[in-house]
């Protein structure tokens, strides 16, 4: 290796954890007497927010700490995301969730849905109900019709208003941060890439919660020490190290010890096709048209989540990132209960191995370590499939 790599963050968002400055962030924002609003989905529409000069906050769901608490309430056999939820809030441990002024839910599973009814005494609730059908004709139409049911919740809740040139603002500073976005997937989807999976989930976690002016100066210079390390001859990994995709349910926190496993495994992930990861930013949002809520809602019912019924456009994602990103193996991660993307990976599978002839592995998994020793070994056979 003739560069020695530098932190691709470089300013004052280098803070480890990386949402250890987001949240003072978040206290300066309250000092300026700005509206702070929570959510826990990448389909509730940040570029709303970003419009009435709110400021969006991705809340707590990703510790297993809180767990314990949750289930005095909720039944132990629910999916870990949603019981780290209701924990964090149960025990008032979340202070991205003390700090919001809001909360926007989604109708993405069984388990959030009645966990959001738990909640309602807690902050303004407002749940938007998710199309999951979205070939069907209509589904643009509702999914349309939710979106501007949270346009007229935040703006009664706040006593703000919005018009369309400051949503075709935000839509505009959104596509801006997209295709910023992917010109740092580039450096991953790059033989050998130059980015490993801890900085492009810092990454994608300042791109939720920034607006394009405080995100654009941090991808600068990003952008510049990727290139650097091009130019230096860096490589992330061994030389030769199997590229590996992941997809699935969201990998984040303790989650993240599958990015870890397969790392000190060998492998290196060069694509997150979780969520959380590379779906929001597939596609841009079409601009100047007539009606920028509807564009923003067509946008947001592309996410190929397992909750949409039929789901081929997580096949058709999928394609799109191997060719791209030219993995060598595939895993599908899977949070306990989640049955949506338990039953779906069946198809996963399928796919992956007829259409790709890619080595492919399921990992159904928890926040706990427990089962860190055998993932660590299914995931070494698997990379030593890989040639």
């Amino acid at each position: 290796m003739s560069y020695e790599p530098q932190p691709i963050i470089k300013d004052e968002f280098a803070a480890d954890p990386p949402t250890k400055r987001p949240l003072a962030r978040l206290l300066e924002k309250r000092e300026q007497q700005k509206k702070i609003v929570g959510a826990y989905c990448t389909f509730v529409p940040f570029e709303m927010i970003h419009a009435m000069d709110m400021v969006p906050s991705v809340l707590c769901s990703f510790a297993g700490g809180p767990i314990e608490l949750a289930e005095t309430v909720l039944p132990a056999n629910l999916c870990p995301l949603v019981k780290s939820s209701f924990g964090f809030i149960l025990g008032d441990t979340c202070p991205f969730f003390s700090l919001a002024d809001a909360v926007i839910g989604e109708t993405t599973c069984d388990g959030k849905k009645k966990m959001f009814e738990l909640i309602t005494d807690k902050k303004p609730l407002f749940v938007m109900d998710l199309p999951q059908k979205p070939d069907e004709p209509e589904a643009l139409d509702n999914w349309t019709v939710e979106n501007r049911k949270l346009k007229m919740f935040l703006e009664k809740t706040f006593d703000v208003s919005v018009d369309d040139a400051r949503i075709e603002a935000a839509i505009k500073g959104s596509n801006r941060k997209t295709r910023m976005l992917q010109r740092v997937f580039d450096y991953a989807a790059g033989k050998p890439s130059v980015i490993g999976w801890g900085e492009m989930y810092h990454i994608l976690f300042l791109a939720q919660v920034l607006t394009m002016d405080e995100f654009e100066p941090v991808l600068d210079e990003a952008l510049k020490e990727l290139e650097s390390r091009r130019r230096g001859g860096y490589a992330h990994g061994k030389p030769g190290a199997p590229r590996v995709m992941v997809s699935g349910c969201p990998v984040a926190g303790d989650a993240a010890k599958v990015y870890r496993i397969i790392e000190e495994a060998g492998g290196v992930v060069v694509a997150i096709d979780a969520c959380l990861g590379l779906k929001l930013y597939m596609d841009e949002i079409e601009e100047d048209t007539d009606d920028p809520v509807r564009a923003i809602a067509a946008k947001y019912l592309k996410i190929p989540c397992s909750c949409m019924t039929p789901n081929q456009r997580r096949f058709d994602n999928m394609d799109r990132l191997i060719e791209r990103f030219a993995p060598r193996a595939v895993i599908d991660v899977v949070l306990h209960a989640c049955h949506g993307y338990n039953v779906e990976s069946h198809r996963v599978e399928r796919h992956v191995q007829g259409r790709h002839g890619l080595p492919f592995l399921k990992i159904v998994t928890d926040y706990s370590d427990n089962d860190a020793g055998q993932i660590r070994t299914r995931v070494e056979a698997l990379l030593e499939t890989c040639g």
